[in-house]
Order: C-alpha cells, then sequence, then structure tokens
C-alpha cells in the first residue's frame, strides 16, 4: 500500500540537476510538494534518489514471454523488472502470423488499460528478411498500411510503437499511418540507405530500434541509416547498454551526436531476464542462454538481451562514466516523453506519480517504489 513518508539526505536527480542532501516526499501514491504531519522519516544518506526506469522496448522477463505468455506469466515479467527499478514497462512482440499477434494485442491491452504495462510495441513483422535478427524470416511481410492497421486497431487504443523496414514497399505510407493515430514509427531490422532514412524521418519517423544493431554499419561514402538517425534533432536513439549489443565507443559516439536527450535506454529483454541460463523460445525461434548472453540455436544471431535497466544504469555509470542525470534522461525521461507519459512518470515532480528507486553508492537497487508503494523496500545498515 502507499505510504506517506520523507526521503531525505540522498542525492536527488531532479529534472533541474543533481540536488545533494535532497529530500522526497512522498504522499497518497504521488509525490507531493510539502510533507504530511505523518510523514515516516527515511535517512537516505549515502544513495541516490532517481525516477522509476521506463522501458518501451522490452519482450519479457522472469522466464515469462511477453508474446506468447498466459496473464499470469506476463504480470510475473513485469514484476521481475520492477524488482530491478523499471516501474513503467511497454510490452513487444516478436515477429508472428498476423491474426495471432492480433490476438494478443487485444489480450495485452486489458493489462495496459489496468496500468500494468504502459501499452504495446510490435517488432516485426514489417522487417527486412537480411536484418531479420532473432525473427522467423518465413513470417516476415512488407508494411502493407492495411496491415500496420490492423494491428493497432487490435490494440485498442494501446499501440505504442511499431518498428518498421521503412525502405520496403508500403513502408513510407504506413510511417504516415502511424504519426496520425499517434503512434511511434520506429526505423528498425532495416536495410535502407542514407536517403532513404531521410524520407522516412521527414514522414514522420521519431525512433531508431536499437540503434546498430539490425541495420548497416555506418560507412564514409555509404552512411547508411546511422547517420541519418544519428543527425536528426527529430529522432530518438534506442541503445542495449549491456556490454554485448555494443562497445562502449558506440555509445559514446550516440551520445556525443544525439546528447542525453536523444537517448533512450532500453532492454530489448527476453524471458531470460532475471532468470538465468538455458533453452528459451523467442516467438517461433529456438534460443540458447549461456553466460546471460541470447543467442538463436540456429545460426547464433544475438536474441534480445538479458538486460535489467538496473544493470545498464550501472554500467553507464561506472564504465562508460555518463554523468548521472544524463543516464536518467535517457533511463526516465526520455521514454516517459515518447511514450506521452510524462505527466505522470520519468521525472520526480509535484504531483507525478511515486515512481522512484534508490541506488547505493555502487548504482546498485536497495530500494524500488511504484506509485507510493514499495516494490523494493529499503534494508538499510
Amino acid at each position: 500500500m502507499a505510504v506517506s513518508t520523507v526521503l531525505a539526505g540522498a542525492r536527488v536527480v531532479l529534472p533541474t540537476g543533481v540536488v545533494e542532501n535532497g529530500r522526497v516526499i512522498v504522499d497518497g501514491g504521488r509525490i507531493a510538494g510539502s510533507a504530511p504531519a505523518d510523514a515516516t522519516p527515511l535517512d537516505l544518506t549515502g544513495h541516490w534518489v532517481v525516477p522509476g526506469f521506463v522501458d518501451m522496448h522490452n519482450h519479457g522477463g522472469g522466464g515469462a514471454s511477453f508474446t506468447s505468455g498466459t496473464v499470469e506469466e506476463i504480470l510475473t515479467g513485469v514484476h521481475t523488472h520492477r524488482l530491478h527499478g523499471t516501474t513503467t514497462v511497454v510490452a513487444s512482440f516478436v515477429t508472428g502470423e498476423m491474426d495471432f499477434l492480433s490476438r494478443r494485442a487485444g489480450l495485452l491491452s486489458e493489462l495496459a488499460e489496468q496500468g500494468d504495462i504502459a501499452g504495446i510495441h510490435f517488432e516485426g513483422p514489417f522487417i527486412a528478411p537480411c536484418r531479420k535478427g532473432a525473427h522467423d524470416e518465413t513470417l516476415l511481410r512488407d508494411p502493407d498500411p492495411a496491415d500496420v492497421r490492423k494491428l493497432i486497431d487490435a490494440a485498442r487504443g494501446q499501440a505504442k510503437m511499431v518498428t518498421l523496414a521503412t525502405e520496403l514497399p508500403g513502408g513510407i505510407d504506413s510511417v504516415r499511418l502511424l504519426a496520425e493515430h499517434g503512434v511511434i514509427a520506429a526505423i528498425g531490422h532495416t536495410d535502407a540507405t542514407y536517403e532513404q532514412t531521410v524520407e522516412a524521418i521527414d514522414a514522420g519517423a521519431t525512433v531508431a530500434t536499437h540503434l546498430y544493431n539490425a541495420m548497416p554499419a555506418l560507412g564514409h561514402r555509404s552512411p547508411g541509416p546511422i547517420a541519418a538517425l544519428l543527425e536528426d534533432e527529430r529522432i530518438t536513439v534506442e541503445l542495449i547498454n549491456d556490454g554485448t549489443h555494443l562497445h562502449p565507443a558506440a555509445l559514446e559516439l550516440a551520445f556525443h551526436h544525439a546528447g542525453p536527450r536523444r537517448v533512450a535506454f532500453i532492454t530489448d529483454a527476453m524471458d531470460a531476464a532475471g532468470f538465468g541460463d538455458g533453452r528459451y523460445m523467442l516467438g517461433t525461434l529456438a534460443v540458447e542462454v549461456k553466460d546471460s548472453v541470447a543467442r538463436l540455436v540456429e545460426g547464433g544471431s544475438i536474441a534480445g538481451s538479458t538486460l535489467t535497466l538496473d544493470r545498464a544504469f550501472k554500467r553507464a555509470a561506472t564504465i562508460d562514466k555518463l554523468p548521472v542525470d544524463s543516464i536518467v534522461q535517457a533511463i526516465s525521461a526520455n521514454p516517459a516523453r515518447l511514450l506521452g507519459v510524462d505527466d505522470r512518470v520519468g521525472s520526480l515532480e509535484p504531483g507525478k506519480d511515486a515512481d522512484l528507486v534508490v541506488l547505493d553508492a555502487d548504482f546498485d537497487v536497495k530500494g524500488v517504489m511504484r506509485k507510493g508503494a514499495w516494490v523494493v523496500e529499503p534494508k538499510l545498515a
């Protein structure tokens, strides 16, 4: 249940920057501007208090798949990520038959309406076969606007994002359709040229699905999509900061060119996140997870990640040496803004939901609060 409490003494990351010896007041599930008389004080000296993480690209966790799991399994996956600080999560699908995806969208839309998830992301089937990654090539199709419309209608207003190879037939018209319906058109799993990518951005695309991965490499004569996505102020680039998908120099390049306001850390997590090594299914394809790296059994392609956003945060702070307020932008504020939920989450401001994470000096999670109730209650020495 929600608590009335004053979190005091921590380094608090606000939209205006880091406040030393700051405090956050929680009352009735929301962040308050003043403390009620019965508020419980909690001394967090030596810790950080940051907004709850917002993951806009996540396929599952805790052994559960958002694409194929039961409602109970999906909620287990959502809870697994909450334990790691992700208080807002979008459920991402991998490629499947159109009718199957439509049925699943109807099911997950109910969870979105209840507030368990923040919406639905369709990653596939409208992607390039030559950049399919861990998607079933036999189920891929061109992005016919009628098919795209079928999926967003099935989601009953809960479709947040569709990943497209916009160079395919129907791609540009589908981008326009998505923009008209307030759904993010994300460029990804694409073989587009630089010029084709610019055309898609001009048509209304606003996100790069896991930049660098499943797209042509940056070239000095054929710059491809990466250059177009990094240079355009209208694009936010997703980054999977797990040490497997990206070299630290690639992450630094993205931050340097896009800036912290145009980066969104994502997990692209699959079932094994927060669960462990072993054999899994990602859609219709078998995956082997070994040493926390997920790869297809056939062909060995990287198959999503086992990442949780607390690990992405810690890596960004300790290995990539990014400023903490920049990390918070990428892991909370920016995805909240893109998803259109920044009036409720993504930053620590009075009136917003009391979604927050307590980190120790080593950037390990010590507490997680969602809507004023502790998911992980701090146990401080």
